[in-house]
C-alpha cells in the first residue's frame, strides 16, 4: 500500500462498515486497492508534468457523510440561472432535496440520487463505472473508492427534455477540511435530447477537496448540452473528470467554466466510436492571485467521418498559473475526420504564466485536422485606442478582457447561463 492510501483506510473501512449492496461494496474495494498502488500522481507523470498535488496530498481529508442542514434557499441564489430549470441540489456532497426544485420531468425521464439508485434502479446502478476506468487514474480511483452521492439522470429514446437539468453541489463552512467525492452517471437514449448544467459552488472561504466524476453515455443520434460551472472556495481543491462515449451520429456539446479554487484539475474525455459523430469542447478559464488551473481535454475519433471543434480561452492575472493540455487521436480507421483545437490565453500581469500543449497523434490518412495555441497580454494600440477616446485605463483593460472572452461565451447556447458568465467575466478583473 502506498503512504497516499494511509491517511484514508479508516475513513474507507467506516464507510464500507455502513451497509451497501454487495455490487457496490465490490467496486468500492477494488477502486480503494487501486488508490493505494497507485497512489497520487506527481509531475513525473506526463499528464501531471505542470500540476503538482502535494498541496492536496500533504492534507488528512475527513470524508463528509451528512448535508450540514444550514444551509437556506436563499443562500442558493446566486448559483441558479432560471427558475424554468429543473434543480436537484447536494449539500456537502449529499442529496438535498428540501432545496431542490426538480419539478415536473417529461415521461421518459429518470432523476435520482446516486445514493438510492442501488437499491430503487439497479439497471442504473449497474452501469456505474463502466464508462470511467481507474486503472491508471489515481483521483478516478478515489472517488469510485469513497462516491456516497450525485445524480444519476437516464433519458429515454426520442425524449427531448426543453428546460435545462441543473445539478448544484454546494459546500458550506462545515466542509472545512473535508472531502466529498461526487458521482454522476447520464444516460441518453437515441435521439433524445438535453442539456444538464453541473455547478459547483461554496458558501464559504473553506478549504476542502472535491473529487468529482460524471459518465455520460450518448446512443445514436443523441444530443447533449453539458455544461461545468467550477466556482469552488478560494482555498478548495477540486478535480473533475467527465468521460463521455458516443454512439453514431450522436453530438455532445460541452462549455467548462472554470473561476474557483486553489488548484483545480479538470479532465474532459470523449470517444466517437460511431461514424458521423460531433464533439464541441468549450471553456473558459478565470484566475488571479496564486490560483492553479490544468485543463485536460483528449477526443478519441474512433470511427471515420466524424468532427471536433475545442476553443478553450484562458485569462490570467496576478502570480496566477494556467495548464492546458488537449489531445485529439485519430485512429486508423478513422477516415475522414475533421478536426479543430484552439487554445488562447491573455496574461494580465507579468507574473501569470500559462503552459499549453495540444497535441495531434493522427494514424489514418485521408483527414484535416488543425491545431494552434497563442499566449499574450493586451494589445497596446487597442488599449492607447480607448484611452485616448476618454475611457479610463481599468475601464478599457476590463473591456478588452471581456472582448477576449466574449467568442467563446457565444458559443454558449442557453440564454440565462451565457448571460450569468458575461456578467462574471465583466466583475471579474475589475
Amino acid at each position: 500500500m502506498s503512504s497516499a492510501a494511509e491517511p484514508y483506510v479508516a475513513a474507507f473501512d467506516a464507510l464500507t462498515d455502513s451497509g451497501g449492496t454487495p455490487q457496490l461494496a465490490e467496486l468500492r474495494r477494488a477502486a480503494f486497492e487501486r488508490f493505494a498502488a497507485l497512489g497520487f500522481p506527481t509531475t513525473k507523470n506526463e499528464d501531471w508534468h505542470f500540476t503538482s498535488v502535494a498541496p492536496i496530498a500533504e492534507q488528512e481529508f475527513t470524508l463528509l457523510t451528512a448535508p450540514s442542514g444550514a444551509v437556506r434557499h436563499e443562500a442558493l441564489a446566486p448559483f441558479l440561472f432560471d427558475a424554468s430549470h429543473h434543480v436537484m441540489t447536494f449539500v456537502n456532497g449529499r442529496f438535498e432535496p428540501t432545496l431542490s426544485n426538480i419539478g415536473t420531468l417529461p415521461d421518459g425521464v429518470t432523476l435520482i440520487d446516486l445514493a438510492s439508485t442501488w437499491t430503487s434502479a439497479p439497471e442504473l446502478a449497474e452501469r456505474i463505472g463502466r464508462l470511467t476506468g481507474y486503472q491508471n487514474a489515481s483521483f478516478t480511483a478515489l472517488n469510485t473508492a469513497f462516491m456516497q452521492d450525485g445524480a444519476v439522470l437516464a433519458i429515454a429514446a426520442d425524449v427531448v427534455v426543453d428546460a435545462p437539468i441543473h445539478l448544484l453541489f454546494v459546500t458550506d463552512a462545515t466542509a472545512a477540511k473535508g472531502m466529498i467525492h461526487p458521482r454522476n452517471l447520464i444516460v441518453v437514449g437515441r435521439n433524445a435530447k438535453a442539456a444538464v448544467i453541473e455547478s459547483y459552488v461554496a458558501l464559504s472561504d473553506a478549504m476542502y477537496l472535491t473529487n468529482a466524476v460524471t459518465e455520460v453515455s450518448m446512443a445514436d443520434g443523441a444530443t447533449l448540452q453539458h455544461y461545468k460551472m467550477q466556482r469552488e472556495a478560494a482555498r478548495a481543491f477540486h478535480v473533475g473528470t467527465i468521460e463521455v462515449a458516443q454512439a453514431r451520429d450522436s453530438h455532445y456539446v460541452s462549455f467548462a467554466f472554470t473561476m474557483g479554487a486553489l488548484l483545480s484539475r479538470s479532465n474532459v474525455y470523449t470517444t466517437l466510436d460511431g461514424e458521423g459523430c460531433g464533439a464541441t469542447l468549450n471553456g473558459l478559464v478565470m484566475l488571479g492571485d496564486e490560483q492553479h488551473a490544468d485543463v485536460q481535454t483528449q477526443i478519441i475519433h474512433a470511427q471515420p467521418n466524424c468532427y471536433s471543434r475545442e476553443l478553450y480561452k484562458n485569462v490570467l492575472d496576478n502570480r496566477s498559473h494556467g495548464v492546458f493540455n488537449g489531445k485529439v487521436y485519430v485512429h486508423p480507421i478513422a477516415q475522414k475526420t475533421d478536426g479543430k483545437q484552439t487554445n488562447k490565453t491573455l496574461l494580465l500581469s507579468e507574473g501569470a504564466h500559462m503552459d499549453t500543449k495540444p497535441q495531434l497523434e493522427i494514424f489514418a490518412d485521408d483527414v484535416k485536422c488543425t491545431h494552434g495555441a497563442t499566449i499574450g497580454q493586451i494589445d497596446a494600440t487597442a488599449l492607447f485606442y480607448l484611452k485616448s477616446r476618454g475611457v479610463s485605463e481599468g475601464l478599457a483593460r476590463q473591456l478588452l478582457t471581456y472582448a477576449f472572452a466574449a467568442d467563446v461565451l457565444e458559443t454558449i447556447e442557453l440564454d440565462a447561463v451565457r448571460e450569468s458568465l458575461e456578467r462574471m467575466t465583466l466583475e471579474r478583473f475589475v
